[in-house]
């Protein structure tokens, strides 16, 4: 399986969990295929007025949760295959982390950085108009959000051409999550997903059964890590494990990849990036000229946050990490995991550790629809509340708190802090089930264990729905 078709991982990955699963067949190729595929060509004309076709696609993996919830990815690789496979991932993600959805994904063919803003918008608001046309959006049918590629700018437009074709629907703006601020996206979106591979290692890492294999101490204080991959995910994810004491030791991209045993200033890096448009020449920082090379330096955790197959039959021999955490989707295939198994590495799979984004994404549609910021309404109520408590002890003790320290009781929860509960409460969770099935089953990985948890989910959503009796 060293160059498998990334659909066909995705499958294998499927069908070594279902044979831990008593369920009919039938229902579970129901589960394993793609129910809708939508393929799709249409015109734009250029700044320089030429028309350009453009390739794209939406797929709706499974409809036994609606909507269905995924990303819309732009990029020269964007092909049917790959974004089956992505749209697999999200339904089983979905379900893992207990995201009322079922999973899609959509994608455009194209390379970001050949075209300008005005051209983006026009191939953006017209894959809208293309999906409006087949029922494929919708705040009920499907709900795009961001990925590689893409980011606010692009679902803000998505929203505004959906709305303007649903002229009055009041839950338009609930057609996609990943949305600015002003235009009814929520606190903490954007950060999501990086600081979920942040809450999924730092859960992984606290367990000393799982460290006391790996010869590891528990806790993320002074581990080393290399990232690869310096955009949305990797940048968050990154710079909350170097906030909780890690030590970045190596990013990777692209153009190169940079190393030092003293550890990285994410920040600074990211900063230098933006500046020089390179994240090579940084400081003191050793120069890897291919960024794939720098995957293959020791350290206690690899995350690859960048594309899928980065990690194949080919280099999976040559890493040394002791623990590998998925930040992407699908960077390891089925044969280079057999390797790193067989080794002794962890592997966190990208079916729990890159849910942080369709979690939050969750949490938006949730507000969308609702018509409610969170915290807005009680948030008041529970800082007075919480004053006349602090007063009531003030008064019985006589003493007094200082000015800091009642600010910081008092405070009431703002939609950032609640939105980031929610996701810390999801990660953690998801984990210990994870972790549950693993031991109670006796098996020898997570993946297969998460596998397990999502297929047992849908299954009996099926069961549920009356479909398989």
């Amino acid at each position: 399986m060293t160059h498998s078709r990334f659909f066909e991982n995705v499958s294998y990955y499927f069908d070594k969990a279902a044979k831990h699963l008593d369920y009919p067949k039938g229902l579970l190729d129901q589960i394993k295929i793609c129910n809708s595929v939508y393929s799709f060509k249409f015109p734009v004309k250029m700044d320089d007025d030429r028309f350009e076709v453009i390739e794209a696609f939406r797929v709706e993996h499974s409809h036994h949760k609606m909507p269905v919830k995924g990303g819309i990815r732009y990029s020269d690789m964007v092909n049917e295959d790959e974004v089956k496979a992505l749209a697999a991932l999200m339904t089983y993600k979905c379900a893992l982390v207990d995201v009322p959805f079922g999973g899609a994904k959509g994608g455009i063919s194209i390379n970001v950085k050949n075209y300008s803003e005005k051209e983006l918008e026009r191939i953006t608001r017209r894959y809208t108009s293309e999906l409006i046309k087949k029922n494929f959006i919708g705040p009920g049918i499907d709900v795009p959000a961001p990925d590689y590629g893409t980011g606010e700018r692009e679902m803000a437009w998505i929203a505004d051409t959906y709305a303007a074709f649903h002229h009055g629907e009041i839950d338009a703006f609930a057609c996609v999550t990943g949305k600015p601020l002003s235009q009814h996206g929520i606190n903490g979106r954007k950060a999501a997903t990086g600081r979920g591979v942040y809450y999924g290692l730092r859960e992984a890492v606290r367990n000393k059964q799982l460290m006391d294999k790996l010869g590891l101490s528990t806790g993320l204080e002074g581990k080393s890590i290399i990232v690869q991959g310096l955009g949305n995910v990797g940048y968050h994810a990154a710079k909350f494990l170097q906030e909780d004491g890690a030590k970045i030791v190596g990013i990777a991209e692209f153009e190169g990849g940079i190393y030092d045993p003293n550890g990285l200033d994410v920040q600074a890096v990211f900063e230098h990036r933006l500046e020089t448009k390179s994240i090579l020449n940084f400081k003191t920082a050793k120069n890897f000229e291919k960024s794939e090379e720098l995957l293959e330096v020791e350290c206690d955790i690899l995350v690859p946050a960048a594309l899928e197959n980065q990690i194949h039959d080919g280099n999976a021999p040559n890493i040394k990490a002791k623990i590998v955490g998925e930040g992407a989707n699908g960077p390891l295939t089925p044969g280079a995991e057999e390797i790193l198994l067989k080794k002794n590495i962890l592997i966190v799979p990208d079916l729990f550790l890159n849910a942080g984004g369709v979690t939050v994404s969750y949490f938006e549609w949730l507000k969308n629809i609702s018509h409610v910021a969170y915290g807005r309404i009680g948030r008041r109520y529970e800082e007075s509340s919480v004053k006349n408590v602090i007063a009531a002890i003030e008064e019985l003790s006589g003493k007094n708190l200082s000015d800091s320290q009642r600010a910081q009781i008092i405070r009431g929860a703002s939609e950032h802090d609640l939105v980031n509960s929610g996701l810390e409460d999801t990660m953690i969770i998801s984990f210990n089930q994870i972790l549950e099935i693993m031991n109670s089953r006796n098996l020898s990985d997570l993946r297969t264990a998460a596998f397990i948890k999502s297929l047992d989910r849908i299954a009996k959503s099926y069961f549920e729905l009356g479909i398989f009796p």
